[in-house]
Protein backbone atom coordinates (compact mmCIF):
# COMPACT_ATOMS: atom_id res chain seq x y z
CA UNK A 1 0.00 0.00 0.00
CA UNK A 2 1.13 3.71 -0.51
CA UNK A 3 1.51 5.98 1.37
CA UNK A 4 2.68 9.88 1.09
CA UNK A 5 2.04 11.31 4.16
CA UNK A 6 3.05 15.20 4.71
CA UNK A 7 3.85 16.95 7.85
CA UNK A 8 5.81 20.46 8.59
CA UNK A 9 2.28 22.81 7.41
CA UNK A 10 1.24 25.46 10.17
CA UNK A 11 0.97 29.12 10.34
CA UNK A 12 3.87 31.31 10.10
CA UNK A 13 4.76 34.95 9.74
CA UNK A 14 5.58 36.84 6.66
CA UNK A 15 9.07 36.85 5.65
CA UNK A 16 9.36 33.21 8.28
CA UNK A 17 10.22 30.01 7.02
CA UNK A 18 8.92 26.61 7.34
CA UNK A 19 10.14 23.09 6.51
CA UNK A 20 8.01 20.44 4.83
CA UNK A 21 8.63 16.90 5.29
CA UNK A 22 6.86 13.76 2.49
CA UNK A 23 7.35 10.79 4.08
CA UNK A 24 7.26 7.94 1.27
CA UNK A 25 6.41 3.52 1.99
CA UNK A 26 5.35 1.47 -0.14
CA UNK A 27 7.39 2.99 -3.11
CA UNK A 28 10.93 2.69 -4.59
CA UNK A 29 11.37 6.12 -3.70
CA UNK A 30 14.36 6.54 -5.63
CA UNK A 31 12.69 5.29 -9.10
CA UNK A 32 9.93 8.37 -8.82
CA UNK A 33 9.94 12.35 -9.78
CA UNK A 34 8.74 13.83 -6.72
CA UNK A 35 6.86 17.11 -5.91
CA UNK A 36 5.55 20.03 -4.30
CA UNK A 37 2.04 21.05 -5.23
CA UNK A 38 -0.11 23.76 -3.67
CA UNK A 39 -3.84 24.50 -3.91
CA UNK A 40 -5.46 27.96 -2.54
CA UNK A 41 -8.84 28.49 -1.77
CA UNK A 42 -10.47 29.04 -4.61
CA UNK A 43 -7.49 28.52 -7.37
CA UNK A 44 -6.86 25.45 -8.50
CA UNK A 45 -3.29 22.81 -8.01
CA UNK A 46 -0.66 24.30 -8.99
CA UNK A 47 3.27 22.75 -9.04
CA UNK A 48 5.32 24.78 -6.69
CA UNK A 49 8.69 22.52 -7.27
CA UNK A 50 9.51 18.62 -8.70
CA UNK A 51 12.68 16.83 -8.23
CA UNK A 52 12.93 13.93 -10.25
CA UNK A 53 15.30 10.72 -9.84
CA UNK A 54 18.72 12.49 -10.87
CA UNK A 55 17.63 15.17 -8.30
CA UNK A 56 16.90 17.54 -11.00
CA UNK A 57 14.52 19.89 -9.49
CA UNK A 58 12.23 23.23 -10.90
CA UNK A 59 10.31 25.58 -9.62
CA UNK A 60 7.18 27.58 -10.08
CA UNK A 61 8.38 30.98 -10.87
CA UNK A 62 6.81 32.21 -7.71
CA UNK A 63 8.50 30.92 -5.72
CA UNK A 64 12.15 30.69 -7.13
CA UNK A 65 14.66 32.07 -4.76
CA UNK A 66 13.01 31.37 -1.39
CA UNK A 67 12.00 27.26 -1.67
CA UNK A 68 14.38 24.51 -2.18
CA UNK A 69 13.24 21.00 -2.84
CA UNK A 70 15.34 18.05 -2.02
CA UNK A 71 15.26 14.19 -1.13
CA UNK A 72 16.61 12.01 0.84
CA UNK A 73 16.37 8.61 -0.46
CA UNK A 74 17.92 6.81 2.24
CA UNK A 75 14.96 7.96 4.34
CA UNK A 76 12.03 7.99 1.73
CA UNK A 77 11.42 11.40 2.16
CA UNK A 78 11.08 14.62 0.08
CA UNK A 79 11.72 18.00 1.52
CA UNK A 80 10.63 21.69 1.18
CA UNK A 81 12.47 24.33 2.68
CA UNK A 82 10.40 27.52 2.38
CA UNK A 83 11.89 30.57 3.16
CA UNK A 84 11.09 34.59 2.95
CA UNK A 85 7.52 33.66 3.39
CA UNK A 86 4.52 35.77 2.36
CA UNK A 87 0.96 35.94 2.63
CA UNK A 88 0.13 34.32 -1.11
CA UNK A 89 2.09 31.29 0.00
CA UNK A 90 -0.81 30.40 1.92
CA UNK A 91 -2.46 26.77 0.89
CA UNK A 92 -2.64 23.04 1.26
CA UNK A 93 0.90 21.51 0.39
CA UNK A 94 0.54 18.28 -1.68
CA UNK A 95 3.38 15.72 -2.40
CA UNK A 96 3.23 13.66 -5.68
CA UNK A 97 5.04 10.91 -6.50
CA UNK A 98 4.86 10.18 -10.17
CA UNK A 99 6.71 7.15 -12.12
CA UNK A 100 5.55 6.23 -15.71
CA UNK A 101 1.68 5.82 -14.99
CA UNK A 102 2.19 5.70 -11.62
CA UNK A 103 0.68 8.95 -9.32
CA UNK A 104 0.27 9.18 -5.87
CA UNK A 105 -1.07 12.09 -3.96
CA UNK A 106 -0.86 12.59 -0.40
CA UNK A 107 -3.76 14.22 1.57
CA UNK A 108 -1.60 17.63 2.11
CA UNK A 109 -0.71 20.00 5.03
CA UNK A 110 -2.00 23.11 5.41
CA UNK A 111 0.54 26.53 5.29
CA UNK A 112 -0.75 29.78 6.44
CA UNK A 113 0.93 32.41 6.22
CA UNK A 114 -0.69 35.68 8.29
CA UNK A 115 0.97 38.13 10.75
Amino acid sequence: QVQLVESGGGLVQPGGSLRLSCAASGIIFGMYTMGWYRQAPEKQREMVAIIDSGRTSNYADSVKGRFTISRDNALNTLYLQMDSLKPEDTAVYYCKATWGRDVYWGRGTLVTVSS
